[in-house]
């Protein structure tokens, strides 16, 4: 007995340690679903599997699992494009369980789904443990195509994330960029980049979103990434949604109401202080917070307090795991390409080496190779790499490429493919070149479908805007005082680039480099 609790204590080990990989349990599900699955409210799965319908195509399927062995110990980015090269499908059709899966892997495809058909395919599915953390969807990210939404996406681009209010917040960035470096120029020989640019990240969100630095800080920051995690889409709640002992049995909808309780708890604290000093804070001095009561004060928007914090929420979930993963991708690409870095490098200490500090405002203008390896890191590295999933929403259905696409069909956009894709990018779609962007125009705003880090359409990212000002001023800073080496590294050709299988696509290994001080730091 002891030995067999010995055996499963270390494979149960072994599993969590497993990061590089989507990992399902073939043999293990198949025995649980078999027994305890309930075969109810199958409705939106019988209609998916209508043979009257012009279906997409898709690769064989199993009893009640459906398609998840074809992915199963595989990155699903990266498992998903092999299949749709392999038989040359454009879009193909899936079960993840029970939940019919339309993936897009071409342009044309992605361009019918979010730009010809972008109000059909407007709205998101609700997973068990999404309808959970975003209380009923109550977000932006997440709610339902409809009136609430609208007003949600109002707030969010007149209000929010305006480019006034981005800018609003760079003495905040600055601070934290300026911290973060005096960090590296103490920590040692080598840093812990991962470490260092998700601290910077989260402190300038913190700050632009409640004005000061949260004393539960580092209890938010980890709900927030237990939240990412429930909501990425491959647990038993959210494959089988209609068998309520699946449900119960795997506990991450108990676990997501947690998390969110955890989460909205620390708001409802911050968001009183806020109310007892709203009437003193200048409309320059306002944090998101503050943005969002005096909305809520003013009346007319419809603007409720659970909509507030799920608002928040989406702030921190989707914008500091996106930014830092990014960066990381960047320094480590560029240790990996020593010309690029050199190139790189050189430029922004031409522009900014005299002053001895990075001017933000002046980026775009004296630095412009830097704006090439940001594009081409979010065309090799995009950070949702099959972005998040729409939902048919037409009674009717919908057609894509001439299939027959039913309501209630969930859809993926495998932008990840598309930014690799030798059709779309002949020269050496998976090496790291910025030059490919300095005759091209295609861009990452969402009007180009083969490259689509931030989604297109109605649902395109709200916040790309203060995304990005968080990645240039900190790479730049970067660049400018510090040259960068990988410890051991004799061959950067050789450098490993693994990728883990996450909310975001990050680094398996981590990032580990060697600082070397060259310009000074301002005040040190």
């Amino acid at each position: 007995c002891l030995s067999r609790e010995k055996l499963k204590h270390q494979r149960k080990k072994e599993i969590k340690q497993q990061h590089g990989s989507f990992i399902v349990s073939m043999p293990g599900i198949l025995v649980l679903v078999l027994y305890i699955y309930e075969p109810k409210r199958q409705s939106h799965l019988q209609l998916a599997q209508n043979k009257t319908m012009g279906q997409p195509p898709g690769p064989w399927t199993l009893p009640v699992i459906g398609s998840l062995h074809h992915i199963a110990g595989q990155l699903p980015h990266r498992a998903l494009r092999d299949i749709a090269r392999r038989y040359g499908w454009p879009v193909m059709l899936l079960h993840l369980g029970e939940v019919p899966t339309l993936v897009v892997s071409s342009r044309s495809g992605a361009r019918e789904v979010m730009k010809t058909h972008d109000a059909a395919f407007a709205s998101r599915p609700l997973s068990s443990t999404v309808r959970v953390l975003t209380n009923g969807g109550r977000d932006i990210i997440f709610a339902p195509y409809g009136d609430h939404w609208r007003m949600m996406r109002r707030i969010a681009v007149t209000e929010l994330l305006t480019a006034r209010r981005v800018l609003s917040f760079r003495a905040i960035r600055e601070q934290e960029v300026a911290a973060m470096l005096r960090a590296i120029a103490a920590g040692g020989e080598e840093v812990d980049m991962r470490t260092r640019l998700s601290a910077m990240v989260a402190d300038s969100t913190v700050r632009a979103v409640m004005g000061d630095r949260c004393r539960d800080r580092d209890v938010f920051l980890r709900e927030v990434d237990r939240a990412n995690e429930l909501g990425r889409g491959f647990n038993l709640a959210d494959l089988w949604p209609s068998s309520r002992l699946l449900v119960w049995a795997s506990g991450a909808v108990r676990r997501a109401e947690e998390c969110r309780d955890a989460v909205f708890g620390i708001l409802d604290g911050i968001i009183v202080e806020h109310l007892e000093r709203m009437d003193g804070v200048g409309d320059d001095d306002q944090d998101l917070i503050d943005v969002l009561l005096r909305i809520q004060k003013d009346g007319g928007s419809g603007l409720d307090m659970d909509s507030l914090k799920a608002v928040i929420f989406d702030i921190f979930a989707a914008g500091s795991e996106t930014s830092s993963t990014t960066l990381e991708w960047i320094m480590a690409e560029l240790v990996k390409n020593p010309k690029v870095m050199h190139r790189v490098t050189t430029e922004v200490r031409q522009a900014f080496g005299a002053g001895g500090t990075v001017v933000e405002e002046q980026l775009a203008n004296l630095v412009p190779y830097l704006q090439l390896v940001i594009r081409e890191t979010l065309r090799l590295h995009t950070p949702l790499p099959l972005l998040l999933p729409r939902e048919c929403r037409e009674e009717a259905g919908c057609r894509v490429l001439g299939y027959d696409v039913p309501q209630g069909t969930q859809v993926l956009v495998n932008a990840w493919a598309l930014s690799r894709d030798e059709r779309y990018w002949p020269d050496a779609p998976e090496e790291f070149r910025p030059e490919r962007f300095e005759k091209s125009e295609v861009d990452f705003r969402g009007a180009d479908f083969e490259l689509l880090p931030f989604g297109s359409g109605r649902r395109i990212c709200p916040g790309l805007a203060f995304g990005l000002a968080n990645v240039e001023l900190a790479l730049a800073s970067l660049l400018l005082h510090f040259d960068w080496e990988a410890p051991g590294l004799d061959d950067p050709a050789g450098f490993d680039m693994t990728e883990a299988f996450g909310v975001t696509t990050r680094r398996k290994n981590g990032l580990v480099l060697r600082p070397v001080l060259r310009v000074p730091l301002p005040g040190v």
